[in-house]
Order: structure tokens, then C-alpha cells, then sequence
């Protein structure tokens, strides 16, 4: 079986977008069990998305860059740091180096916006992959959609 080629792009048109919102929802609310009511939010519009896609154009994986004042909710009010959010990736996507593809992308936008460090709200099972790619995480425990959740941050 010959690897899988992917790229990994800024999501500018409404296909791109339309193709992150079905990865969350295939990750979230139907592997996951997040209502869907809460899952999509009004910092969608404006935030900045990646998206990555296999050779063939099938979406494999997204996450989601806030920055501002949409982010100061998740930063503690610190407009130099941006917010990583909603990564994620299908599951036959899973251990291609797709998440780690993404997470650079939304740090290089970051980067582009002028931010200092991304935050970003783990699930705790999902603490050691965030590790290695530098992220230290911060606080106590707090539930999100039901899960346990821990807040991480890098500086860029």
C-alpha cells in the first residue's frame, strides 16, 4: 500500500469551509457524541480554518485558528495569543501526521497575524500528542461537551 499524499490549506472558499464543518461533524458529534447544537458556533464566520485533503480532494482533517477579541474568552483576555480549536481528523486519517500538519498550519497563521502563542483547550487524552508538538499545558481539569479538558499553551 503505497502512503497517503495530503495537503494541508487555509480554508478560503465555501467548499473548503463546507468540507471542514463535515470533518467536525463526522469527529464530533458522530464519533464523539458532542450535540451539534453546540459544536457549530458565531466564531465560525470569522475564524481562520485549515483544512487537510488527501491527493483525491477527500477531506481527512480541519481545525480552526480564533484571534482577538474572539479569542480572549479562551486566552484570559490576552489579544497576543490566538486560540486552536476544533481539530480534527477522520479516523482513517488517523496516525498519518495529519493532526501534527494541522496544528503547524494554525501556528503559522498565527504567526502571520502577529501572534506571540496559541492556546488551545485539550481533551486530557489528547495531552501527550499536543506535548510533543511543544505545547505545556496549564490549570486545572475543566469538563467541555461532557469531556475532560485541559488548557495548553505555546509560544510561537
Amino acid at each position: 500500500m503505497s502512503p497517503v499524499t495530503y495537503a494541508v490549506r487555509v480554508a478560503e472558499d465555501p467548499a473548503d469551509r463546507e468540507a471542514c464543518f463535515a470533518v467536525r461533524k463526522e469527529v464530533f458529534v458522530v464519533e464523539q457524541g458532542v450535540p451539534q447544537d453546540i459544536e457549530y458556533d458565531a466564531h465560525d464566520a470569522d475564524a481562520v480554518h485549515v483544512l487537510a485533503v488527501r491527493e483525491d480532494g477527500l477531506p481527512l482533517g480541519t481545525g480552526r485558528l480564533l484571534h482577538g477579541e474572539a479569542a480572549a474568552a479562551k486566552t484570559g483576555g490576552d489579544l497576543t495569543v490566538g486560540s486552536l480549536g476544533r481539530l480534527a481528523v477522520t479516523q482513517e486519517a488517523r496516525g498519518l501526521g495529519v493532526g501534527a500538519a494541522l496544528v503547524r498550519a494554525v501556528e503559522d497563521a498565527a504567526r502571520a497575524r502577529g501572534l506571540a502563542a496559541v492556546d488551545l483547550h485539550a481533551q486530557t487524552h489528547a495531552l501527550g500528542f499536543y506535548e510533543r508538538l511543544g505545547y505545556v499545558a496549564y490549570g486545572p481539569e475543566f469538563p467541555d461537551a461532557g469531556m475532560p479538558h485541559r488548557a495548553m499553551r505555546r509560544a510561537l
